[in-house]
Formats: C-alpha cells, sequence, structure tokens
C-alpha cells in the first residue's frame, strides 16, 4: 500500500510538472496578443510588438524614435526628417497624398503607420493587400500627446523607456504653466503660414495646434476668432487687430522680419513698431509629437520674455 502511495504521489508531480510546463514559470503571465482601437475605430491586433514598421507620417516617424522604435522603422513618408537618420530610410512617397503601394508591400511591414493626414481608403487598400495598418488619431489636447507615445509603446514593445518620457514631458509642460501663470498680459500673436499673397496671408484657426499652444503659452492667437482652421486674413483686418507679435511660420520658405515690415500698411502694426517679429520652426507646432512640447517651451519665451530672463 506504501508503495502504491509513493507511485500515485510521483505520478501526480510528474504531471503538475508537465503542466506548469507548458503555461510557463509560477507567476509568469502567458504572453497574450496586443487588441487595439485606432483612429477609424478599427479593431488591429498584434500577436507580437510589431518589429518591421513603415510609417506614413512625419509626426509617427517622430514618435517612434522618440518612444526608442527607431531601430524598427524600415520606411518612412518622404516628409519625414526628423530626427536626422529617418532620412536614410527609404521613402514610400507622400506628396500630394500619393504613396507607392508596391514600395510598402516590398519592405515586408508587420505593422503599417498611419495618422489622420492618410485617407479611410489609402488604409483599406492597404489592408486587402494583407498589410496590418494602424491609424493614429491626431491629439485635441496635450495629453492625447502622451496617450499617443503610450499607444505606440504598446505597439512596439517599448513602454517602460515611453513611461519615463511622458512623465518628461509632463514636467515641461507643468513648468511652462507655471511659469506663464505668473503674466500679467496675454499679447495678441498673428501666426502666418503661408504669406503667398502678402495681402491675404493664411493663418492658424480654432482647434489647430498653433492655437492650442498659443493659449498654453499664455497669449491670445488671433486667428482663433477666424473661421476654419486654416484661415486668410486681409491686411485691412490685421491691421484693425493689430497684433502685439508676429510669428513667422513661414520663416523656412524664405519670409523674414524685415520683409513683413515692408508690405503695404503693415508698418502701422504695433508688432512691426516693436520689432516682435519672430521667425518659428513650424515643425514644432504642426507635426503632433513630442516635440509639441518643444514648440511650446519656445513659443513662451517669446510670448513672455519677461519671465524667461
Amino acid at each position: 500500500m506504501f508503495r502504491k502511495n509513493v507511485l500515485y504521489l510521483l505520478l501526480f508531480i510528474l504531471i503538475t510538472s508537465l503542466a506548469l510546463t507548458a503555461c510557463g514559470k509560477v507567476g509568469t503571465p502567458v504572453p497574450s496578443a496586443l487588441t487595439v482601437t485606432d483612429g477609424l475605430g478599427r479593431t488591429v491586433i498584434l500577436e507580437v510588438p510589431a518589429q518591421r514598421i513603415v510609417s506614413l507620417a512625419a509626426s509617427n516617424t517622430e514618435i517612434l524614435y522618440a518612444v526608442g522604435a527607431g531601430a524598427q522603422v524600415v520606411g518612412r513618408d518622404e516628409f519625414s526628417d526628423y530626427p536626422a537618420e529617418a532620412k536614410a530610410l527609404p521613402s514610400v512617397g507622400g506628396s500630394f497624398g500619393k504613396y507607392t503601394t508596391e514600395a510598402i508591400v516590398n519592405l515586408k511591414p508587420d505593422l503599417v503607420l498611419a495618422a489622420e493626414i492618410n485617407t479611410p481608403e489609402l488604409v483599406q487598400s492597404l489592408q486587402d493587400l494583407g498589410l496590418k495598418v494602424y491609424l493614429l488619431p491626431n491629439p485635441t489636447k496635450i495629453d492625447g500627446v502622451y496617450q499617443n507615445l503610450t499607444t505606440i509603446a504598446q505597439l512596439t514593445g517599448h513602454e517602460k523607456e515611453t513611461k519615463k518620457l511622458v512623465e518628461s514631458l509632463q514636467k515641461r509642460v507643468k513648468s511652462v504653466q507655471d511659469t506663464v501663470a505668473k503674466a500679467t498680459t496675454k499679447p495678441l500673436v498673428f501666426y502666418e503660414l503661408d504669406s503667398t499673397d502678402p495681402n491675404a496671408p493664411y493663418t492658424a484657426g480654432p482647434g489647430t495646434f498653433v492655437d492650442l499652444l498659443i493659449q498654453m503659452a499664455g497669449g491670445q492667437n488671433l486667428g482663433s476668432s477666424l473661421q476654419g482652421q486654416w484661415a486668410q486674413i486681409s491686411a485691412e483686418q490685421l491691421i484693425l487687430k493689430n497684433p502685439n507679435l508676429i510669428i513667422l511660420g513661414d520663416s523656412a520658405y524664405g519670409v523674414t522680419a524685415e520683409a513683413v515690415g515692408k508690405r503695404p500698411g503693415w508698418g502701422a502694426l504695433q508688432a512691426v513698431k516693436n520689432g516682435s517679429i519672430y521667425p518659428f520652426d513650424d515643425n514644432l507646432v504642426s507635426r503632433p509629437g513630442p516635440r509639441l512640447v518643444d514648440g511650446l517651451e519656445a513659443m513662451a519665451k517669446l510670448l513672455h520674455p519677461e519671465l524667461y530672463k
């Protein structure tokens, strides 16, 4: 009887050991697929973090490198120029919304990362080719930037370092908010996007990142009272509103403070009289990625230099 009980005990131990081996070590969760919903409301499932990624937007490329997934990017749209090493990657197009589908397929991606600048039709066509596509939605508030970083970290397997990145960005944003809270005025800002027609330049209207960041930096966006996110304003209207500052988001195209001051009628503007015309890197406020915080800091220093002495 004793020997029989021992045999039963040994058999129980053996079966239990085999079961634990099949399920993994005790206390170690079995890896499961990642299921996420993208900006089009589509369910996207990844069995493992993506290792070969094609980015269809410059903002996505910046996010991928920021979370530590740069080495996993195998292709990018032609406007992805930051960080510098991204420019060495194969381009899949993107000018006027035209991408080279064959180039995307040939890169054998396990994830194509789209953005709101990409049409649902493009996403569907890539999906029909058997590619896994995730469309990252544009954030409407700064918290949305943190969420997008976290989502891309999950898709690429970089949660730990991204948590530190988000905490760092949050601290920097709070520092700006604490600083501009001490301001006694809110300067009126004209942010110029395109002055091809200097008598009716384009500016950023309500609901844009420019509008959000100007407000967060302690200013008033002149364009917030206009219709549409990208709106034209006549020189006459601009003179009536009389902004305190002019920020040149189109400085990359050769627009200078000197040229602005020489425009007919613009010499009457307070910003021109005070020499408060500043070139600005528009990528910092137009690409919904972590560099929006860089844009916020730069904007706050322009709007409130007295607080950053």
